[in-house]
């Protein structure tokens, strides 16, 4: 079990509020999920790459009630905090290669909230292009994730995401994510960069299917 893990779960019933004050230190969940609910208003069928304990896919939920939602995620800990409807969500171990080979072309939204950074640079046009493919014609793509430039709080971003979930980092600068994006999708496919509060780093980009 990551350290994070073993970290938020120490806090027992208090957990999910002081993983989501955490959370808020770095990154309004918030507004970006609004802003996925305007990009794709109209979605019925998503999927949410990396959705780790549940917190995105609640919002998402509560965001696109009309929607079936398909959550997905490498890790044991799938789903574990999520409290909203089970009738319409469902959470799944998968990679999303595989779901891709089974359900091509089948989403009208795929949700990709800060996982690149986590995957390794030589598999991550693999999970691109996966992402590219579960996507329907007109389908969306909600890419955020946080870019590397010096300043104090990307040094404690680093740290966090580097000792509490073990895994090796490597964030991209913006024109880097671009060019990863633009050599799956094509450039045409890019909307522009949007940044989210409370950070600059945080930045997100809607690409086109």
């Amino acid at each position: 079990m990551a350290l994070g893990a073993v970290v938020r779960r120490a806090f027992g019933p208090y957990e999910r509020q002081v993983a989501e004050a955490w959370r808020a230190i770095f990154f309004n969940l918030d507004d970006w999920m609004a802003m996925v609910r305007d990009w794709a208003p109209g979605a019925r069928r998503i999927l949410e790459l990396g959705c780790g304990e549940g917190y995105s896919t609640e919002r998402l939920a509560r965001l696109f009630p009309e929607a079936e939602i398909l959550a997905v995620d490498i890790a044991a800990n799938i789903g574990r905090l999520y409290a909203g409807p089970a009738d319409r969500v469902s959470f799944r171990i998968a990679y999303a290669e595989d779901l891709a080979a089974e359900l091509p072309g089948h989403f009208d939204l795929v949700v990709l909230t800060d996982v690149l950074h986590h995957v390794p640079l030589a598999l991550r046009p693999s999970l691109l292009g996966a992402a590219r493919d579960l996507l329907a014609p007109g389908g969306v793509l909600a890419f955020k994730d946080w870019e590397r430039r010096w300043s104090p709080i990307h040094a404690a971003t680093y740290s966090a995401d580097r000792w509490l979930t073990g895994d090796r980092i490597a964030y991209l600068t913006v024109p880097e994510a671009r060019a990863a994006l633009g050599a799956v999708f094509g450039e045409a496919a890019l909307g522009r960069t949007v940044r989210i509060a409370p950070w600059a780093h945080n930045y997100a980009i809607r690409v086109a299917r």
